[in-house]
């Protein structure tokens, strides 16, 4: 297993074609600052350009909290043109998660609230074990979700629903988490990390040119009507029809043996 750290505040764990990117401020619960925004920003886009990297676990070195948000502390110190400067970097951390083109999955326990849950409503598939406690709480200080939690939610759970949470600033245990599809699987208590990472070995194991391209299709597929949303399916087939990933799948599975995929 490999390491590199991005600034103070982010790692990035290698586990073969697995990469575990470590939420690593625990001093401060994981909140989200200027300096861990730019280190959340820095370690997508290595990670994006990495061919090797089939799946991203997005993880916390905590062990009371996922990420409690945007660090409020140094925001109280912020004057109004100062937040406008920050704005731009906090978006690129989140949107570094959003845009990252292979599977992703977030391991969530304890707080995950804010730009926290944002964090982990940026991943494909959210794991949470049975201590996670999640929320979108921004209107009860001011603001509004703004790490894409006003738009990812109600993808998630509806218009309706999503509504009610970000109006009401009600926090979920796991439980009702789960019932409600706030998160996609309720694990025993310390075993997100570990069922995310198990989770993210089997996807590992499938074609990675395949899975980017069916990530690139389930994502720009959503909220079209389904004659378009078949045409970007369509597109995305077409860039992998004549790969050698499906060359070799099909003759793995002719040949009755495990796939070596070549990535292209």
């Amino acid at each position: 297993m490999s390491e590199a750290r991005f600034g103070e505040f982010v790692l990035v764990r290698r586990h073969g074609y697995v990469a575990e990117l470590v939420l690593d401020r625990p001093k401060a619960m994981n909140a989200v600052s200027t300096e861990m925004a730019r280190s959340i920003a820095a370690a997508c886009t290595a990670l994006g350009a990495d061919r090797d990297a089939r799946v991203v676990v997005l993880t916390s070195s905590h062990e009371r909290a996922f990420c409690v948000g945007a660090d409020l502390k140094e925001r109280n110190s912020f004057s109004d043109a100062d937040l406008m400067r920050q704005r731009p970097v906090a978006r690129g951390a989140y949107t570094g998660v959003l845009e990252l083109p292979m599977p992703t999955i977030a391991a969530v326990h304890g707080f995950a609230l804010g730009g926290g849950f944002e964090l982990a409503l940026s991943c494909d598939v959210i794991v949470a074990d049975r201590t996670a406690v999640v929320g979108l709480p921004e209107v009860s200080v001011g603001v509004i979700p703004g790490g894409g939690g006003t738009q990812l939610l109600p993808r998630r759970v509806g218009a309706a629903r999503a509504a009610e949470l970000v109006f009401s600033a009600r926090r979920l245990e796991a439980a009702e988490a789960g019932e409600l599809g706030l998160v996609d699987h309720v694990v025993e208590e310390g075993r997100d990390r570990e069922e995310a990472l198990e989770l993210a070995a089997r996807i590992a194991g499938n074609s990675p040119v395949g899975l980017r391209a069916a990530k690139r299709a389930l994502r720009l597929g959503q909220g079209l009507d389904l004659r378009a949303g078949l045409e970007v399916e369509d597109a995305a087939w077409r860039s992998v029809a004549f790969s050698g990933d499906r060359a070799e799948g099909v003759a793995a599975f002719n040949e009755k043996r495990q796939p070596e995929w070549p990535g292209e």
